[in-house]
């Protein structure tokens, strides 16, 4: 395999259950043999199957392994430092197992500082075609949810810091929104209340759309999620779906109807 081609591109046509694994240092094919085991981490072999971090001493010289059985490869974190699958899922050391699924997935392994050091994996399926170039395909359009006029000032006001990227943003509190809402929109009848209700019917009609994350709370459960939470979930979708733009901050600049 070429280092300079991403197993994100895809994987040819092998035996499915077969794991591919790269990192800037090194790759590996792995069979889908029961109870066979890829170690990774900044050792070298025998020590570990995979080195990934080799610079960095926060990574640990065994900082994982993933395991085949019951049909599926296991990850196990086994280091110092957490390890970052996508959506931001972290596992620690004293986390369960957990089984990649096919096609791929990034892990990254909290190193010094920012530093985080890439491993990508690949689990081979029955229909990999292997990479295929798509340069003149047309660009698919991001999936977006449809807003009411209303709804989307309202989420505007509620998710400015969302959309001027700030690095960890939270949403305005119902009460400061309300407050800015009055303002903009004198004749709306904007209370905590009401936008707490608004709020409440949005992220009823998109669960279920598709939408990426949580937006309604789980019954089974034992701790269920805040509002608050649950509305980080729906701006955070909104903002990374495009639904919700930088140039919608413009809706806030609008004087109320009636005055200059």
């Amino acid at each position: 395999m070429s280092f300079s081609a991403s197993l994100a591109r895809g994987v040819a046509p092998t035996t499915p259950g077969t794991l591919h694994a790269r990192t800037v240092t090194g790759d590996l094919c792995a069979p889908p043999r029961a109870g066979l085991t890829v170690r990774f981490g900044r050792g070298e072999r025998p020590d570990v199957d995979l080195e990934v971090g080799v610079d960095d001493l926060r990574v640990s010289r065994r900082h994982g392994e993933l395991t085949y059985r019951q049909g599926q490869w296991w990850l196990r974190n086994t280091g110092r430092q957490l390890v970052r699958l996508p959506r931001g899922r972290m596992m620690h050391t004293s986390t369960e197992p957990i089984p990649l699924a096919t096609g791929y997935t990034p892990l990254f392994v909290k190193g010094s500082g920012y530093r985080e050091h890439l491993i990508e994996l690949y689990v081979a399926d029955h229909d990999d075609q292997g990479p295929v170039s798509r340069r003149r395909a047309d660009t698919l359009r991001p999936e977006t949810w449809a807003l009411d006029d209303d709804e989307r000032l309202l989420l505007v006001v509620l998710g400015q810091r969302y959309l001027l990227y700030e690095e960890d943003p939270r949403p305005l509190t119902y009460a400061m929104a309300a407050r800015q809402l009055v303002h903009l929109r004198p004749d709306g009848n904007w209370t905590d209340r009401r936008i707490e209700h608004r709020i409440e019917a949005v992220r009823k009609r998109l669960h279920g759309t598709g939408f990426r994350y949580p937006l309604l709370h789980d019954p089974s459960e034992e701790r269920r999620p805040s509002d608050n939470r649950l509305l980080h979930n729906l701006l955070k979708g909104l903002v990374e779906s495009t639904t919700l733009v930088p140039p919608d901050l413009n809706l806030m600049d609008e004087a109320p109807a009636g005055q200059p």
